[in-house]
């Protein structure tokens, strides 16, 4: 619930539609920056590395996947560059906003205005239909109006027909492109996507990559991504990789 909450309040502020930048652009904004980042937790008497000196860029308008087997460290470091977490190490830098400098309240509101999520298991309210989920981000933004623009996104995903269905209504399929319109409604500026399609079957994850990939084009949102889906990356700008807390050489 928690998590579902986060996530509609991270797609809580639209903004102006801009064009696709790639990394042939050397004048594209650096809109996400980590700096030395590092995550060490203690278990009992022993602390453990998650991860150690992680440093990139992503510039505006880029498709990043960050790629690793299990345990590596892929998920910790993307709950640390949205903020949801914070590094034992380093810093991380949202559109010039040193997220280091904001306390929770600060992060959260700067999430509220940026900031997308698609997760792997939906994160969708059970209580609320897909209309519903989907207008919930447009009402914590304060948007004097939430259910056309909700409707309209649902009829963009191909949901025209689900809109008064509650999540346990839908398929699995259906419950993600809820979400991906969920996370595309107020168009953030920067969009996190945790395994996309980890939860869904082969067709079903083609058909979702495609959309999220659409999307994309069209709003001109900076894309982060963690998977393990080769579909996925190879559809990417760039791809980080991710090995025992740190990336590869020739990530950085």
């Amino acid at each position: 619930m928690v998590a579902a909450k986060e996530a509609a309040a991270g797609s809580a502020s639209a903004h102006t539609t801009t064009e696709r930048t790639t990394m042939s652009n050397s004048l594209a904004q650096t809109i996400l920056r980590a700096s030395g980042i590092g995550k060490q937790v203690t278990t009992g008497d022993t602390e453990l590395t998650i991860l150690s000196d992680v440093s990139f860029e992503v510039r505006a308008g880029e498709a990043v996947a960050i790629v690793g087997v299990s345990g590596s460290g892929k998920s910790t470091l993307l709950g640390l560059l949205a903020g949801l977490d914070t590094p034992s190490a380093g810093s991380v830098g949202i559109d010039g906003h040193d997220l280091s400098a904001l306390d929770e309240d600060g992060r959260a509101a700067l999430r509220g205005r940026m900031v997308g999520f698609v997760f792997q298991s939906f994160q969708l309210l059970p209580a609320m239909t897909a209309l519903e989920n989907v207008m919930l981000p447009l009402e914590l933004a304060g948007a004097m109006e939430a259910a056309e623009p909700a409707r309209a996104m649902l009829e963009r995903v191909g949901l025209a027909e689900r809109l008064h269905h509650y999540p346990k209504q839908l398929s699995g399929g259906e419950q993600q492109r809820v979400a991906i319109a969920r996370a595309f409604v107020t168009r953030p500026k920067l969009l996190f996507a945790d395994e996309p399609t980890g939860n869904l079957d082969a067709t079903t994850g083609g058909q979702v990559i495609d959309l999220l990939f659409e999307l994309n084009r069209e709003s001109g949102t900076t894309l982060l991504l963690v998977t393990h889906d080769e579909a996925i990356t190879g559809r990417c700008d760039r791809v980080l990789h991710l090995a025992a807390g740190r990336l590869r050489d020739n990530d950085t």
